[in-house]
């Protein structure tokens, strides 16, 4: 009795001391954040005297109404939504076609066709950046919606992710449809895919935070003011030295900027946590 309470006392020691690890972790990484919001409730000549002002009153919301007050602001944060929502729902239904195929189907080349996609994991944006700007220009599209969604599509994870996740699911429910005469869209579109939810959630999820977050091609492609995202329309706004003259508007701009993407994790984060825990299909 007494070997197995001792056992009793130690794993529930061992417990406590992993959950006081991860809160402590979890302050860790959510201190930055408290530091950004807090910081964007505080007059820029204040912060500008002592930054230590964000622990004590006076807070002004001044920054956020001087973001809000920009012309173009609200049309960069629709353009942001649109080309966000757009890649996100291509590469999920793209990914999810060509992760069927590659798991479910046989046809000549496939495997081969399979690496030369996961070689594109290792292929960074940079190094195709020049040639998509040439080809982007001759086809006119930049300054587009089109110009900046479409390559996105292009998601080497995403067909990985959907494939490991259609392999997964067991073969006798395919055999099962068939005996009922079922092709295999009806097998992809009504047995298969609504057992993806998780991993689509997942993929979703990780898209559109990207698209969301992209700057690089978004200060390439889109030179006109109208069609900035948020991300490179808010960079425009910045002043010349914001560090110590404008802080808290800028930090007003980055909580502005970020929390669209917030929102859109809690709200998918079980899908992730089951995606990724393996225990969506059982």
């Amino acid at each position: 009795m007494s070997g197995t309470s001792s056992g009793m006392v130690g794993k529930s020691l061992g417990d406590r001391f992993i959950l006081l690890a991860v809160v402590v972790a979890g302050l860790i990484m959510v201190l930055p954040i408290l530091w950004v919001v807090g910081l964007s409730f505080k007059l820029n000549a204040e912060l500008k005297l002592d930054t230590n002002s964000v622990f004590h009153f006076p807070y002004t919301v001044k920054n956020y109404v001087d973001v809000l007050g920009g012309s173009n602001v609200f049309r960069w944060f629709l353009n942001s939504l649109i080309v966000s929502s757009g890649m996100t729902l291509g590469v999920l239904v793209l990914s999810s076609l060509a992760g069927y195929g590659f798991a479910r189907l046989r046809f000549p080349g496939r495997d081969i066709l399979f690496v030369i996609v996961l070689f594109g994991l290792a292929v960074p944006e940079q190094a195709v950046i020049v040639a998509r700007h040439q080809i982007f220009s001759i086809l006119r599209l930049h300054n587009s919606y089109p110009g900046l969604i479409l390559p996105g599509l292009a998601a080497p994870f995403g067909v990985f992710l959907m494939t490991q996740y259609f392999r997964e699911i067991p073969k006798e429910l395919d055999e099962a449809a068939r005996l009922d005469n079922a092709s295999h869209f009806k097998i992809f579109w009504k047995v298969l895919l609504p057992l993806t939810i998780p991993a689509q959630a997942t993929l979703g999820v990780f898209t559109f935070l990207g698209a969301w977050n992209d700057y690089l091609w978004p200060l390439i492609s889109a030179t006109k003011k109208d069609m900035y995202t948020i991300t490179t329309g808010i960079a425009s706004m910045q002043m010349n030295f914001a560090q110590t003259e404008g802080l808290g508007f800028l930090m007003a701009q980055a909580v502005f900027a970020g929390l669209p993407t917030l929102v859109v994790y809690l709200f998918f984060q079980k899908y992730i946590v089951t995606a990724v825990s393996g225990y969506a299909v059982r």
